[in-house]
């Protein structure tokens, strides 16, 4: 989406009904259709369309195209999931926001797709630590976890021990973003 297109949604969501003049809401309903289009569109690469949804979801809009989102992640859920038919199986952060994406919108994901981030000791692989999105990315997830779910409960312990300890030396939106999620995370 791009930032004009996400800043006038977000901006016209305040504005009292009667300010608006035809040609505001005129481009308004454009805005709302280029970003059902690119949700739409992006069903070919569901790495792009789950960054797509979650970034909707984060301004949220997501109301304004629940119909596309549910149909989306349906569609990933059946391709994807059930198949195993993913091009991001080792990237974290796409792995794991497919999980926690998925589980939002009542979709049952199996924890397990996170053994692959395990070394031959059990324990999460030291190397994820570098990336901070996807450890940001597991972070947010692990707070979707049932009973019994182990492994989320050992991915919790490092991922938040690593944020932390990983905060005070990021560049600034990087450091705000993991601060808030620590915080209050999604």
């Amino acid at each position: 989406m791009s930032v004009q297109a996400s800043a006038v949604l977000v901006s016209t969501q305040n504005v009292v009904p009667e300010e608006n003049d035809s040609q505001t809401e005129l481009q308004v309903q454009q805005l709302k259709e280029e970003v059902r289009k690119m949700v739409v569109g992006a069903a070919d690469k569901p790495a792009k369309q789950l960054k797509l949804i979650d970034a909707i979801q984060r301004l949220g809009v997501s109301y304004h195209f629940e119909t596309e989102i549910e149909a989306a992640l349906q569609h990933i859920y059946d391709t994807y999931h059930l198949h195993g038919d993913n091009e991001n199986d080792d990237d974290l952060y796409t792995t794991t926001l497919c999980f926690r994406l998925l589980r939002q919108q009542g979709h049952f994901m199996s924890c397990d797709v996170f053994n692959k981030f395990k070394d031959n000791k059990g324990k999460f692989m030291e190397s994820l630590i570098i990336d901070v999105r996807g450890m940001l990315s597991l972070y947010e997830a692990t707070h979707l976890k049932v009973y019994g779910e182990d492994i989320l409960d050992e991915a919790l312990a490092f991922t938040t021990a690593h944020l932390e300890s990983l905060a005070s030396n990021l560049s600034n939106p990087v450091a705000t973003q993991v601060m808030h999620a620590l915080e209050r995370p999604i």
